[in-house]
């Protein structure tokens, strides 16, 4: 009823006047009606707040949050910049993927064993009585190099082990026994390489700690020692810690790239990690929540299809909003003056015109990140129709206040006779 009248004024010109009229009728309305004023699921604003014993807020609506952002629009320029800063590396943090396998020297904790040999009988091993055999050698009882790094040979004494390659170690011990024994040659053999271990953590089927061998043992190759992943590769990352160092990669694009499966060294620490990668939807899209990638590459534009697309009934086209926090240097690269950003990371809301024909094809290029969000803004014209459906409505329940009080007072009549 309200709407028809309203709709009236402005075609003779009134609506000024109507529209004021509206207004004050709505607030004597609202105070008549009392009970039947706007619906709610509980106190409003104005009630929290004339309740609470105390108070705490900011003084400046403006700063009611507090938190910077930069608003960059979407664009061919921004995609470029974006394509180059999504993926991390292994190769670039640690390098070896090129090459042969990286050494592995006796260390503490290794369990080696030591033969002599000698080139005939009578010497300082091979008694003379002991007649001519096949290699004339002794070996030793096996032994473990002990936290000073030796080991002991006799007639040789301590001989220094750890951290060096075998074969030097072996030609110490030939040239501290050539004036005893006859031309001797020495072998060790490494029976367990406890200093050459890798540790695997994680999502994996079997965590333990893997001993690596001369051939060399690559990121993926420890991997399946370790009997694969325990959850989906496309939820999985590779964290690589090595002195102090660490660098993380998506499971998926290790296996993409070669270049990527680096060899590990001794020490090294392999993190397999399981991290539900998610996106949240707000506002006037199809669906609202939280939505899983579900695959290892996911384009803003897929993401909005996930969340169900634009409400056509709600939604304005060009604002299209994708909430996430870059690096500064990001935001260098388009010629932002971050110098009111104090944090090296910046939150930056990419805005996208999908009244654009073109923003199709960007939206489709530009990668999603975990825990981005995505937010659809109201048409105006929604918001316009809102409060005319609200002021429609209190103009039509005031018009029942009389009947309701009649029919509130013929049922005391009854009740009092």
């Amino acid at each position: 009823m309200f709407l028809g009248i309203l709709a009236a004024s402005v075609l003779r010109g009134r609506a000024l006047r109507k529209y004021r009229t509206a207004v004050l009728f709505l607030a004597g309305a609202t105070a008549l009606s009392g009970c039947t004023s706007l619906p709610s699921s509980g106190p409003d604003a104005r009630s929290i707040e004339g309740e609470a014993t105390v108070k705490v807020a900011t003084a400046s609506k403006a700063m009611a949050v507090g938190v910077d952002y930069a608003l960059v629009d979407l664009n061919k320029a921004v995609l470029s910049y974006i394509s180059d800063s999504v993926t991390d590396s292994l190769a670039g943090g640690f390098g070896g993927g090129r090459g042969g396998a990286p050494s592995l020297p006796l260390g503490v904790g290794d369990v080696v064993q030591v033969s002599v040999f000698e080139s005939q009988a009578g010497g300082l091993f091979i008694p003379a009585d002991a007649g001519s055999r096949p290699g004339n050698y002794v070996t030793f009882p096996q032994q473990t190099i002990d936290r000073d790094g030796t080991i002991s040979v006799p007639y040789a004494g301590r001989v220094r082990a750890a951290g060096r390659p075998v074969q030097d170690v072996q030609t110490e011990m030939e040239d501290r026994l050539a004036n005893r024994a006859i031309e001797p040659q020495v072998t060790i053999t490494k029976l367990t390489s406890r200093s050459a271990q890798v540790a695997i953590l994680g999502d994996v089927r079997s965590p333990a700690k893997i001993e690596l061998t001369e051939a060399g043992e690559r990121v993926l190759d420890v991997i399946s020692e370790a009997g694969g992943l325990s959850a989906p590769g496309t939820e999985t990352y590779i964290t690589l810690q090595r002195r102090g160092r660490s660098a993380t990669i998506h499971y998926d694009h290790l296996v993409a790239t070669p270049s990527e499966n680096i060899y590990v060294a001794p020490g090294d620490t392999i993190l397999v990690d399981r991290e539900r990668r998610t996106f949240l939807a707000f506002g006037a899209s199809g669906l609202n929540g939280r939505f899983d990638f579900e695959e290892s590459k996911l384009t803003f534009g897929e993401a909005l299809g996930k969340a169900g697309g634009l409400l056509d009934s709600r939604a304005d086209p060009s604002q299209v909003l994708l909430y996430r926090v870059v690096d500064k240097a990001f935001l260098r690269k388009l010629g932002v003056d971050v110098g009111r950003f104090k944090a090296e990371t910046v939150p930056v809301i990419f805005r996208a015109n999908m009244r654009d024909p073109a923003a199709f094809f960007a939206v489709q290029k530009l990668p999603m990140q975990d825990k981005d969000i995505i937010y659809i803004t109201n048409s105006d014209s929604v918001e316009l129709l809102k409060f005319l459906n609200i002021l429609n409505s209190v103009t039509t329940s005031v018009a029942g206040v009389p009947s309701d009080a009649v029919s509130a007072r013929d049922a005391v009549r009854e009740l009092a006779r």
